[in-house]
């Protein structure tokens, strides 16, 4: 599938060099001009990996950037931020806030392609999550639905039911990750079917019924995290 990008800035000439190059790169493009058009677009169409500016009316790349992170559905999209604030504070606040790449104008062609492409395929080692995760002492194998345990005895069998085994699996895919009970909704159930936050909570006793109270901790305030 080709890659989508979505460009976000408001300079057109900036829009009209990166929508060119890239797409003669073999990218889908699509442009916005600020944070709040950027985002309906990421929620209708997710993008691969977001070049975004910082300075834009109505909603920056700063907030745009920090809104996207605290979304669990594009929470992982890679962002590459590109603007004209070279200070060193500057780069520090866009790190911060949730970039994972801060370019500085003019534009170096090759070093923006460059670094799209590495973004690029580091995206996709971290979308595409291992089918059998090994952790501690469980073995949870998706292919099949299926939990093992290592024990003193041998090994046994967890059996877990459908939306048991998917939530065990969505935080132990990302131990030491804290998730908040609406991202483990969105992850678990989608964002078409409505649920509600004590769904999480009754799902989780569930499952530290079966395999104990020693893998998933609660975050008081937040949510529930796979202990790494």
């Amino acid at each position: 599938m080709t890659p989508h990008i979505l460009v976000v800035d408001d300079e057109d000439d900036i829009v009209e060099l990166l929508e060119y190059n890239l797409a003669s790169e073999g990218y889908r493009v699509s442009v916005a001009r600020d944070g709040i058009e950027a985002m309906k677009k990421a929620q209708q169409d997710r993008p691969d990996l977001i070049i975004l500016d910082v300075l834009m009316p109505r909603m920056g790349g700063i907030e745009f950037c920090d809104a996207i992170r605290q979304d669990a559905r594009l929470r992982t999209i890679p962002i590459l931020m590109l603007t004209a604030m070279s200070e060193e504070e500057d780069h520090v606040r866009g790190l911060e806030v949730g970039a994972d790449i801060y370019l500085t104008k003019p534009i170096s062609l090759p070093v923006l392609v460059s670094q799209t492409k590495a973004l690029l395929r580091s995206s996709e080692r971290i979308e595409d999550p291992p089918d059998r995760i090994q952790i501690h002492d469980l073995d949870i194998d998706r292919d099949r639905y299926r939990v093992f345990r290592n024990t003193n005895e041998g090994v046994e069998e967890i059996r877990l039911p459908r939306k048991e085994f998917e939530l065990l699996f969505a935080l132990a895919s990302r131990p030491g990750i804290a998730y908040t009970r609406q991202d483990l909704l969105d992850l678990v159930w989608g964002t078409d079917v409505l649920v509600v936050d004590r769904t999480v909570d009754v799902h989780v006793r569930k499952i530290r019924e079966k395999i104990g109270d020693d893998y998933i901790e609660t975050i008081k305030g937040v949510g529930y995290r796979f202990k790494d």
